[in-house]
């Protein structure tokens, strides 16, 4: 069964234990990130501590593609994850460059340590995309941490910048983008800004570099809440027409400029530069700078996050999702304040809120709760729903933190989920910690994508307190269960179908290491119960949406809408892309029949065609004792797949058995052997193969 919900695959690198020719998963791990990019659509690369360079099979630069999370140890900014090699980039806008890391729209980067010691070496280059680096090390780059080039509009979030030879961060041409909460120190320069660059800067440190920040050209960033401190040279250096925004009357910029050698800030421009709600020392001060005054005293850090203490945070895109949906707000100082543990009351007013659940004016029946307390409402409401439950004593205890384990049953609960398998619990390395009364739940609460894991998936952590960020990210997911919210792609989210041993029904089965295989890489997946039901049929949409997963075939021809299926059917996207890929074909009557079960020789003609493979004798055709059963037309086709191995026969080898409905794991092993014949995956020792 293809799953319609979002799952972002994950993939495993080690490159102590690794193996490139491993499936990827986590008992089986990758040994180079660069087979891993090989193998990634859109997915999280999971690095284990390691040094990841030449030596271990890395080839460089590396390039991270569209949508792509590559993600180490986000804790600790990638202590001991270390990417380090550099190769030759042509940057559009600069020409040859040497370095380690290109990362192209929507890609990712957490949690890694990225050093290119080369002379001219750049760490990480962005050229016109919408990355996001957040909470990584860039240390001893021969050049610079990260160059950002183009029309690009990265989020560069809570790094840390230190001894880079010419500098942290470099920005040009057209840019913009933000860089929010990072810590440049002992660089040539901190932070230099060029060409027509306009980046928010906010909420950084910028300590014991040569010079700050350097402003060149015509750049026009915006400077706000930064900390610019004994730099040896100077803090904030302007130069040619650049006019950087230190705040206006209205708008104070909350720089703080202290410390620093020759100067706090020097403008060796012709223009005047307004500062206004500055810490600097006027004698300090050099060239063209008035000091405006402040019309309030409100201050304004910047940060265009919907709150100031959630910009590069992990849970930010739940919680931005929640907020703009009307579902949770901030705290009265203005933070949401992500990391805070929150009560039962503050629990079940969010919920009663997020779910739309209405009190009916009952009366809460717990003996500590008063009729006027704030939260009784939403506690009533929330308790008649099933979310929440008092205690034996007859109490709620309203101001009691809620644990993680209970959040997960409450929502659960709540929602009226059921299903799952006890054996989903052998994701969590730390399971034995999950209460006997909560296990069942938990394990439902896993197959539905409900458990969010910072900083580690596998960790579950089920007696800690949880916080409003896990909150939020719990929420969601049980919004989006409702299909109310749109998924969000998330490394943390925790994937039911990672581990194939929870299968119950796979022990033993002939198609088993296919089955395993394609699971590891997350091409398929199995069913509620913990079962995959190799012997069950496949419907045609459900094989349109495993190939185009499998293969994700470039268009080779256009497609006509099916008359039966329509755009809000599950796999109307998938069709249409296996269709254009030359995978799958409509019949005469313009329709797809998408609930129709797949047939062997359906399979086999379609993986041919799909793959692009041609040029086979027909000789090997006699290995079928069956073979007058297959029609004329299709010979060529089964004969080219035979001599690719990509037929697999069971229980006899010899009998193609061409118009019967294929199983699930016979579609798992086809396919499997497909992506062999393309140099995808390794290869699977099986009799039932056709060689």
């Amino acid at each position: 069964m293809v799953n319609s919900t979002l799952v972002v695959a994950t993939l495993y690198v080690n490159p102590v234990t690794g193996n490139d020719a491993n499936a990827g998963s986590r008992q089986s791990p990758y040994k180079s990130i660069t087979r891993a990019l090989q193998v990634a659509k859109s997915a999280v690369i999971r690095l284990a501590v390691g040094t990841y360079n030449d030596k271990a099979g890395e080839k460089f630069p590396l390039v991270i593609p569209k949508g792509v999370i590559v993600i180490g140890n986000e804790a600790t900014l990638g202590q001991g994850i270390v990417i380090t090699g550099s190769g030759e980039y042509n940057s559009p806008s600069f020409g040859a460059q040497n370095i380690t890391l290109l990362l192209l729209d929507d890609a990712s980067l957490s949690g890694v340590t990225v050093t290119n010691n080369t002379s001219r070496g750049t760490g990480i280059w962005i050229e016109s995309s919408t990355p996001s680096i957040t909470n990584c090390t860039f240390n001893n780059c021969g050049r610079e941490g990260i160059f950002v080039s183009g029309t690009a509009k990265p989020l560069i979030s809570g790094n840390n910048f230190i001894q880079n030879n010419a500098g942290g961060i470099v920005i040009a041409r057209n840019s913009k983008g933000e860089i929010l909460r990072n810590t440049f120190q002992k660089n040539g320069l901190g932070l230099a800004i060029s060409d027509f660059s306009a980046p928010l800067v906010a909420g950084n440190k910028f300590i014991d570099n040569k010079t700050g920040i350097a402003l060149s050209r015509e750049a026009r960033p915006v400077l706000r809440s930064n900390l610019i401190e004994n730099n040896s040279q100077g803090g904030l250096l302007v130069n040619g027409n650049a006019i950087p925004d230190l705040g206006s009357s209205q708008d104070q910029a909350a720089n703080i400029f202290r410390g620093n050698g020759e100067f706090d800030i020097q403008n060796a421009t012709s223009s005047t530069i307004n500062s206004a709600g500055n810490q600097v020392n006027p004698v300090q001060v050099k060239g063209l700078v008035e000091f405006v005054a402040a019309v309030s005293d409100d201050v304004d850090t910047g940060d265009n996050s919907l709150f100031p203490d959630i910009g590069g945070h992990w849970a930010a895109p739940f919680i931005e999702l929640l907020v703009t949906k009307g579902f949770i707000s901030g705290l009265p100082n203005r933070n949401f304040e992500p990391n805070a543990p929150i009560n039962r009351a503050q629990y079940a007013a969010l919920v009663a809120k997020a779910f739309n659940i209405q009190s009916k004016n009952q009366i809460p029946n717990f003996t500590d709760i008063k009729r006027d307390f704030w939260a009784a409402p939403a506690i009533a409401a929330a308790a008649n729903m099933g979310f929440i439950s008092g205690f034996p004593d007859g109490t709620f205890r309203p101001a009691q933190n809620l644990t993680k384990v209970q959040a997960l049953v409450s929502m659960v609960n709540g929602l009226k989920l059921s299903g799952g398998n006890s054996n989903l619990l052998m994701a969590y390395s730390d399971r034995a910690q999950i209460p006997s009364y909560a296990t069942s739940a938990v394990a439902i609460a896993t197959q539905n994508l409900l458990v969010v894991n910072y900083p580690t998936p596998d960790e579950i952590q089920p007696m800690r307190d949880i916080t409003r960020a896990e909150v939020a990210a719990l929420i969601c997911q049980g919004l989006v269960t409702q299909g109310n919210l749109k998924p969000i792609a998330s490394a943390y989210i925790v994937a039911p179908v990672t581990d194939v041993a929870s299968f119950s029904d796979l022990t033993g089965h002939w198609a088993e290491d296919f089955i395993r295989a394609l699971v590891s890489i997350n091409l398929t997946n199995g069913f509620a119960d913990g079962t995959y039901q190799p012997d069950k049929p496949m419907t045609r949409a459900q094989y349109a949406a495993l190939v185009a997963a499998a293969f994700n075939p470039v268009a080779k021809r256009s497609t006509p809408e099916f008359s039966d299926v329509p755009k809000e059917f599950w796999g109307y996207s998938a069709i249409k892309v296996a269709a254009s890929g030359g995978f799958v074909s409509g019949l005469s009557d313009g329709s797809f029949r998408p609930n129709q079960n797949v047939l062997r020789l359906q399979v086999i003609v379609s993986l041919v065609s799909g793959i692009g493979t041609s040029g086979a004798s027909r000789d090997n055709l006699g290995l079928y004792s069956d073979i007058n059963t297959v029609p004329s037309s299709a010979r060529a086709a089964v004969a080219i797949a035979t001599a690719n191995n990509i037929v697999v026969n069971y229980p006899s080898i010899k009998k193609i058995e061409p118009n019967r409905e294929a199983t699930r794991g016979e579609v798992a092993a086809m396919v499997y052997q497909a992506l062999v014949a393309l140099n995808r995956v390794p290869k699977i020792n099986s009799p039932y193969i056709v060689s």
